[in-house]
C-alpha cells in the first residue's frame, strides 16, 4: 500500500510546503491538497513550490473539476510542473462541490467531466485534441506523462471510471463502501475491455492517531459532512430505496444543511448530525495498532493508496505517527 496526504491550502502557504516535506521525509509517496480557490489559496501556485522542496514525493489537486478550471489551462498547468519538476504531478478530478457552489454554480456533469479527463490528460501529454471542433495541441510537451484519477460515489461515476479513470478516488474509508463501489469500477472496466488492475484505488478519510477517541471523533466529524453534501446528490439523483447501500445514505436523514464557509474543518455547526458511528466507520481513528489494522482490511479489499485528509489539530503528530509505525508495517515493497 502506498500513502498519500491531503492538506486544505490555507494561508500561510508555507505550513503545508513544510508538511510536504515532513510528509516525504515519513515516506509518503503522495501530497494533495483541496482544490477550491475561493475558501482558501489558490493550490497550483502552492504545488509548484511544494515540487520545488521536495524530490520525489507526486502532487496534485484532490480534486479539481472542469467547472472552475477550464480544462485547457489545467492541462497546461500539469504539463508545466512536469516540465520544471520531472513528470511528478497527478490529477483527481470530480464533479466538483465547495468550489462551485460558493461560486454559485452546479456541479459538472458526468459527460463534462469524462471530456475534461480526455482533454487534459492528452494535452499534458503532448497530443492533439479536438478542442470543441478546433484541433489543439501543446506544442512544447516533450516526454509528458500524467495519470488522471477520478472521485465518485453513484453508479454511474463509478462506471465512467471504471471505462476512463486511471484511478478511483473514494473519499471515505468504509470497508462495506469500498467493497460495493469497487465492484461497480471493475465489472465497468472489464465491460470496457480493460483489466480492472489497471484502475488504482485510492481510499481517502481524516486519519488521527492517538488514545483520547472522544476528541478524535470531535475533530473528524466534518468529514462526515462533507461526504454528506454527496450523498445528498446521489439520493436527489437515485431516490429513496436505490441501489446506493443503506450504509451511506442512511445518516444524512438528520442533515438540515451545510455551511461551506467551514468546509473542511473540525468547528463546522452544521455537521452535529452526524452520528459516532458514520465518523469512526468514514475515518480511521485510535491507536496505532486501531489504524494498522484497518489498514489491512482496506487494503485486502483492494485499496492501492490511503490518502491521509490531515485536518485536525495534530497534524504533525499524526504525520510522525505514521512515518514511523505504519507506513513501516504496510507500505507497499520499494515503493
Amino acid at each position: 500500500m502506498e500513502f498519500g496526504v491531503t492538506f486544505q491550502t490555507d494561508p500561510p502557504a508555507k505550513r503545508v510546503i513544510e508538511l510536504t516535506r515532513r510528509a516525504e521525509e515519513h515516506g509518503f509517496t503522495h501530497a494533495w491538497t483541496f482544490d477550491s480557490h475561493i475558501l482558501w489559496e489558490e493550490p497550483y501556485v502552492i504545488h509548484s513550490q511544494m515540487l520545488a522542496a521536495t524530490e520525489r514525493i507526486m502532487v496534485g489537486p484532490f480534486v479539481t473539476n472542469p467547472v472552475s478550471r477550464d480544462p485547457s489551462v489545467t492541462a497546461s498547468v500539469f504539463a508545466t510542473l512536469n516540465e520544471m519538476f520531472g513528470n511528478r504531478t497527478i490529477c483527481g478530478i470530480g464533479r466538483g462541490d465547495s468550489v462551485v457552489r460558493v461560486l454559485g454554480r452546479k456541479p459538472a456533469t458526468l459527460g463534462q467531466v469524462e471530456r475534461a479527463m480526455h482533454v487534459i490528460r492528452e494535452l499534458a501529454e503532448g497530443r492533439e485534441v479536438d478542442y470543441d471542433g478546433t484541433k489543439v495541441r501543446i506544442p512544447w510537451v516533450r516526454g509528458g506523462r500524467l495519470k488522471v484519477w477520478m472521485a465518485g460515489y453513484g453508479p454511474k461515476a463509478l462506471s465512467l471510471i471504471g471505462r476512463k479513470a486511471d484511478g478511483f478516488i473514494l473519499q471515505l474509508a468504509d470497508p462495506v463502501i469500498l467493497e460495493w463501489t469497487k465492484r461497480h469500477v471493475h465489472d465497468a472496466a472489464r465491460e470496457a475491455g480493460r483489466d480492472p488492475k489497471e484502475v488504482k484505488i485510492c481510499v481517502a478519510a481524516p486519519a488521527y492517531v492517538g488514545d483520547d477517541l472522544a476528541h478524535q471523533r470531535e475533530q473528524c466529524r466534518w468529514f462526515g459532512g462533507m461526504v454528506g453534501n454527496h450523498v445528498a446528490d446521489l439520493v436527489a439523483r437515485y431516490g429513496e430505496g436505490s441501489e446506493i447501500p443503506t450504509a451511506l445514505t442512511d445518516y444524512i436523514k438528520a442533515r438540515e444543511g451545510y455551511d461551506y464557509s467551514h468546509h473542511g474543518k473540525a468547528d463546522n455547526p452544521t455537521t452535529e448530525f452526524v452520528p459516532d458511528d458514520i465518523v469512526d466507520r468514514f475515518c480511521v481513528l485510535g491507536t496505532v495498532e486501531d489504524h494498522i489494522a484497518k489498514l489491512r482490511t482496506l487494503e485486502e479489499l483492494g485499496a492501492d493508496q490511503f490518502n491521509v485528509y490531515l485536518m485536525h489539530d495534530a497534524m504533525e503528530e499524526t504525520l510522525d505517527a505514521y512515518g514511523e509505525k505504519i507506513i513501516p508495517v504496510l507500505s507497499t515493497p520499494g515503493a
